[in-house]
């Protein structure tokens, strides 16, 4: 499983041919976006612990699922500039990505708090009902956290997939990509990208927000001008 610190593959590109050389094109590209911002951290941290506190007294750590998930975060007004950002980064995503987003705006369906212990896991998966952008932040992480991993979105070239030269590079042939995550670190990606966190080999968890955002049409303003009545 190739890491993300690898050169990757991007969309576009034309190399110039020399003789019996044939020139190399790479379209729909898939986008995985990154960016430390550890001055959300302590207003972030400080509501994650507090929610979590409440899940641990409503129920035992699951020996099988050792995670804690807390409920929606986003009525918190200290939470404000940290969704703000959020919110207005994933807009400028999907207008970068070239949707007209002029009559769209951004806004969140789950905003909420994950600790996972030692042996905890994420199993692949997208997020459905609307979303369009997907994303973590990380709040605590230790030694041998666990690792985020996306996965190849294209089933039919999975399907008929051929062995890998070298799965530790980034390649075309690559069914999938990690990153190593670290604390204050931001992450956003498109929602058809399945995700997966790999198994938490620390004795002390891994804290992290994982957000959704879908779209929701704004109509353009009509100016109403007045009628004079002769």
């Amino acid at each position: 499983m190739c890491s993300a610190n690898q050169p990757e593959i991007v969309g576009a590109t034309l190399e110039t041919p020399t003789q019996d050389q044939l020139n190399s094109w790479f379209y729909f590209p898939t986008a995985v976006y990154t960016i430390q911002k550890p001055e959300f951290l302590e207003p972030v941290k400080e509501v994650a612990v507090r929610h979590l506190k409440n899940a641990k007294k409503e129920r035992k750590l699951d020996e099988i699922y050792p995670v804690y998930m807390t409920g929606n975060l986003l009525d918190e007004p200290s939470m404000q500039g940290f969704s703000t950002y959020v919110s207005s980064t994933a807009w400028n995503i999907l207008q970068g990505q070239g949707y007209d987003m002029t009559n769209f705006k951004t806004i969140f369906t789950e905003l909420w708090c994950q600790e996972h212990y030692k042996h905890s896991a994420m199993e692949q998966h997208t997020h459905g009902f609307g979303v369009q952008i997907v994303g973590f932040y990380f709040i605590d992480v230790p030694d041998n956290s666990s690792r985020v991993v996306f996965h190849d979105p294209k089933a039919a070239k999975v399907q008929i997939g051929l062995p890998e030269t070298n799965m530790n590079m980034v390649t075309a042939a690559s069914n999938m990509i990690n990153f190593e995550p670290k604390s204050g670190m931001l992450m956003f990606t498109n929602s058809w990208l399945a995700h997966s966190f790999t198994r938490h080999a620390s004795t002390k968890p891994i804290r992290f927000i994982h957000f959704n955002l879908a779209v929701q049409f704004t109509p353009p303003q009509v100016s109403i001008v007045p009628v004079e009545v002769v």
